[in-house]
Order: structure tokens, then C-alpha cells, then sequence
């Protein structure tokens, strides 16, 4: 790949507490991530992102941090996870991992310096402790919400536990308080951070809540109920002040041979709005979440499509696409139909989304940009909706007693093998992971799936590899092909342009087979119908076919 990879990679995340068991103790940790590094490599991915796993009480799966330059023990060593930056490297794998600069966790030494001093102390200025209102300040500052429900401040006891008139804000849950990046010791910290992992090899950062850094001045209430985390003329998000931030850490990356980059996790209302993040003095990429919150529709892929590709181009920055993180539901539970809350989903749903996910994929997979596949997904992994609420761990699902059932569903941890407790997430161990699996995964594992020509796992590899391997779906151009499958049947058909030779990528979203064009066929999600004197692709599936010369 060239020096900018990042323009058009595959890249694929790792929850480490869920993707591999290396220590026996049915929790995911960095030697599991070093052992399924062969894993990736077939797969034939360019890059991993790891979501943290740093030193911190695990209040909020990882992105409640205590010390962003140690690993918490549970995951390994800093050694370790250098070891695992060398094993990556070694394969061609680049590696990505995750800083969270909105909020630290509550034990982190910074916060507790501040609990531990009286009001107005010099630690209260590295978070937001305001004077709540009233004559005793006995309401909160303001009436901005938690995106994980409920007000977003906590009241401030003083030394004997008592309630004082000062509050303390959080965005998320009342263990992570967020910063204030007016402060420096909070500049510095975050300095040393990315110095820290950038000395040790790492290839780059995904920035957390990168819209939320900065908060407007004096706190004015948001003047409407609601969680939605996007940036909706909120005075919590996507802030003018933050840019300066992220100009200061592109010098710092940049300053690396090669050097590092970044990629923003920024929920905002309007693609456009990405583009600021996106100057070429500031950061290389950002998640494009509006095909991740699409319905399974042409029209509204196409406008996704269309709206993404020309406001990231007026940046010059590369599209990237997802339709699964660790955040969201899980694409074939998604894309099956309507599920109600705590609804399970019917094995014909499932079926249905399954098929329709893996279409997706190689939709996204010849788009021009970057893809991010989330683990599991090469294997076609379903939403766990009926987890016990015993083993919920996710503070969404508590903070709102249940009304959410949070993200515990979609980090459920993976099979390796068809049989066995664990289906193989803690190796030859039978050892119970940390959250349950189905018993239809054992199906989905690895082992079932490979070597079958036919598996969402086959399937991808060949996907990756041809993208890998053809120059038009790398880096050529891209238009809309007119004609395929006729005005209002649900396809979408684009091409791909380049010198080496053309590509035509068609996705059928519709109810019925479609013509393919002549040509030859690189790839599809499932295989298309021979008919007298052509070729059909069936429903809720994709191909990519080189045209003839």
C-alpha cells in the first residue's frame, strides 16, 4: 500500500474482551489478540483498531480510563501489547488503538486529587465542577442529559460524604467525568498519551466522542430533553475551540517517520459538518455513521452515498464505511426486520439479515475509501438479544433500569470452535466466557465456516482479496451505471474507473433477480442464477463484474 494505506484500507476492530481468551479466566486479552493475528492475515485485513484496553475500572467495557500509558491487567503488560504492535507489524497488519479524551475514569488520579480537595482547589480545574443552582446550589448547573440517561451531573460531596452546592459534569456515566481542555496538565496528559503509543510502534489513534472535547463557555441549558449523540446545535458538541486541539495532535503525529494518523469518532447531524474535522492540517479520517444508521433501502444508501463521498471530497479526505461497532446492533439483526426491545428475532429473520449484511459488506467493500469491519462480522454474528439481565454489564442498560438494553449484545464474545463451553473463545480451555453465547453461534464459528465456499467467512476473504488485488477498487473513480435493473427495482450499480480496467459493482436491494452486466465475475455474496442467456443476481446480494475490454 502506499504511504497514505489509510486512504483505502480494510480495517477491522477488536473489543479485546471479546475476541480471543488466551489466559483461561473467560475474559479476551492481548496474548488472544496475538494468537488470532493469523486469523487476520487470511482475512486479509490491512489494518486493526483496538478499543481500549487500558488500566481502569471496566465500569463502561474499557472507555472509563485510569492510566492511558499502562494496559490493565486483566489485558496483559505493556509489554504485551508491544509484542502485539511487533506480531501485527510482522503479518503487514497495521495497528490502531483507541484514546478517549472527553472524560476520564472517576479513578483516575487527576479525579480523585480533585474529590479529595476542598472547592476552588487547583485539581477542580482539570473537569467541569460547577456551582450548582439555587440559593444552596441544590439543582444541577443546567439541564444537559447523559447519553446514557438521566441528568449529566453529579453533586460533589464535601469530606464527610455530605452534599455541597458544586456539581461535577458527565456525558456518559457519573464514574467518567469529563475534562476540560482549557486546563493544561489535561493538554499535557494527553500529549504524553499519544507520544506513549506512537514510541512503541502504534500506527495511530481513534479518537472517542471527538466532537465532545469542548464545551460552550458559562454552560447554557440545551433548551430541549434528549440523549442523541450527535451534534444537534448542542453546547456539548462540536465546539469551534476543539479544532485547535486536533491541529496540535496532527503535529505531533506528523512529526513521526512514518507518520501516525488518526480517525475521528464524531456523531454529527450533517456530512459537512465532518469536513472540519477532515483539514489537512487536522485529522486523516472520520467515521461516516449515516450508512451505519440506514435502512435497508436503495434510495437511502444512494443518498448516503452521494452526500458522503462529496463532503469529505471537499477536504480532500478519504469516505470511510461501517454498518457494525461495538455500539450498535449487529447488522443481520438490523437488516432481518423490526425488532422490538427485547424481542428475539426469528432463525428466518436472522436468515434474511444474514444474507442482506453479507451483501452489504461487499457493497461497502467497492466503494471508494476505507472499510471497517467489527469482529464477528466476517462470520455473520446476530445481535444477542436475550442475554440475562444479570449478565448486563453495559451502565446504558442500569443508568435506565432496563428501558435500554444497551450494547452488551453486540460484544458477546466470539466462536472459534463448533463445540465446547466457550466454542473455543478460551482456546482448548472449557471455560465459561464472560458474557454467554447462543448455541446457533456454533454454526457461525470459524471452524464450521472454513473452508466452505459458500460461508459469510469464504465469502469475505475472496471479497478482500480481489479488492486487495484490483487497482479500479482501490483508488479508481466512481459513477453511478445507469440502467441495471431498471428505474425503481431497488438496485444500486455504480462503476468504478480506472486505466487497468473497470469495475461494476452491483448491490440488489430489491424484491426480485436482477440482470448482471457481461463481463467477467470477481466476486459476490452469493453466487448469481444462471438463466438461458444470462445471468441474474437474486435478492439482498452483491457482485462486482469486470466488464469486457
Amino acid at each position: 500500500m502506499t504511504a497514505e494505506w489509510w486512504r483505502h484500507a480494510v480495517i477491522y476492530q477488536i473489543y479485546p474482551k471479546s475476541f480471543a481468551d488466551a489466559s483461561g479466566d473467560g475474559v479476551g486479552d492481548l496474548h488472544g489478540v496475538v494468537a488470532r493475528l493469523d486469523h487476520l492475515a487470511r482475512l486479509g485485513v490491512d489494518a486493526i483498531w483496538l478499543s481500549p484496553f487500558y488500566r481502569g475500572p471496566q465500569r463502561d467495557g474499557g472507555y472509563d480510563v485510569a492510566d492511558h500509558r499502562d494496559v490493565d491487567p486483566r489485558f496483559g503488560t505493556v509489554a504485551d501489547a508491544e509484542r502485539l504492535v511487533e506480531e501485527a507489524h510482522r503479518r503487514g497488519i497495521r495497528v490502531i488503538v483507541d484514546v478517549v479524551p472527553n472524560h476520564t475514569s472517576s479513578d483516575h488520579p487527576f479525579f480523585r486529587e480533585a474529590m479529595a480537595s476542598p472547592p476552588g482547589s487547583p485539581a477542580w480545574g482539570r473537569y467541569h465542577c460547577v456551582r450548582g443552582r439555587g440559593p444552596d446550589g441544590d439543582e444541577p448547573p443546567n439541564d444537559w442529559r447523559s447519553l446514557f440517561g438521566g441528568i449529566a451531573w453529579t453533586r460533589i460531596p464535601d469530606a464527610d460524604g455530605a452534599p455541597t452546592g458544586w456539581w461535577y459534569l458527565h456525558l456518559f456515566d457519573a464514574h467518567q467525568p469529563d475534562v476540560d481542555w482549557s486546563h493544561p496538565d489535561v493538554v499535557a496528559e494527553f500529549d504524553a498519551t499519544l507520544r506513549y503509543w506512537f514510541d512503541r510502534g502504534v500506527d495511530g489513534f481513534r479518537i472517542d466522542v471527538a466532537h465532545g472535547l469542548v464545551k460552550a463557555p458559562g454552560y447554557p441549558d440545551a433548551g430541549r430533553p434528549g440523549t442523541a449523540p450527535v451534534a444537534s446545535a448542542t453546547p456539548y458538541f462540536d465546539q469551534p475551540g476543539v479544532h485547535a486541539i486536533y491541529r496540535r495532535w496532527r503535529e505531533i503525529a506528523d512529526a513521526y517517520d512514518p507518520p501516525r494518523i488518526f480517525v475521528a469518532e464524531a456523531w454529527l447531524d450533517a456530512p459537512e459538518k465532518r469536513g472540519a474535522y477532515l483539514r489537512p492540517d487536522e485529522l486523516h479520517t472520520g467515521f461516516n455513521f449515516e450508512l451505519l444508521v440506514a435502512d435497508w433501502d436503495a434510495d437511502a444508501w444512494r443518498r448516503v452515498v452521494d452526500a458522503s463521498l462529496a463532503a469529505d471530497a471537499t477536504v480532500g479526505a478519504p469516505t470511510t464505511w461501517v454498518t457494525e461497532n461495538h455500539d450498535v446492533r449487529r447488522a443481520p439483526t438490523r437488516y432481518g426486520g423490526r425488532v422490538v426491545h427485547r424481542e428475539v428475532p426469528t432463525e428466518s429473520h436472522l436468515a434474511r439479515g444474514r444474507r442482506r449484511s453479507l451483501g452489504a459488506t461487499c457493497a461497502m467493500l467497492a466503494l471508494p475509501g476505507t472499510t471497517y469491519l467489527y469482529q464477528g462480522q466476517e462470520l455473520g454474528l446476530d445481535e444477542v438479544i436475550d442475554l440475562p439481565d444479570a449478565a448486563r454489564e453495559d451502565p446504558h442498560f442500569h443508568r435506565t433500569a432496563g428501558a435500554a438494553l444497551g450494547r452488551d449484545g453486540c460484544r458477546v464474545p466470539l466462536p472459534w470452535r463448533r463445540s465446547g463451553l466457550g466454542l473455543g473463545f478460551s482456546g482448548a480451555r472449557e471455560v465459561a466466557p464472560w458474557l454467554p453465547q447462543p448455541a446457533r453461534w456454533a454454526a457461525l464459528s470459524v471452524e464450521a465456516q472454513e473452508g466452505d465456499p459458500d460461508s459469510t467467512l469464504e465469502r469475505t476473504r475472496r471479497a478482500i482479496a480481489v479488492r486487495r488485488a484490483t487497482p479500479a477498487l482501490l483508488e479508481g473513480g466512481f459513477v453511478w451505471e445507469p440502467g441495471v435493473g431498471g428505474d425503481g427495482s431497488g438496485v444500486l450499480a455504480w462503476r468504478r474507473t480506472h486505466a487497468a480496467g473497470d469495475v461494476v459493482c452491483v448491490l440488489n436491494m430489491g424484491e426480485a433477480p436482477v440482470r448482471l452486466p457481461e463481463g467477467r465475475l470477481l466476486a459476490a455474496s452469493h453466487d448469481p442464477v444462471a438463466t438461458r442467456d444470462d445471468r441474474a443476481l437474486p435478492q439482498d446480494a452483491a457482485a462486482w463484474v469486470a466488464p469486457a475490454r
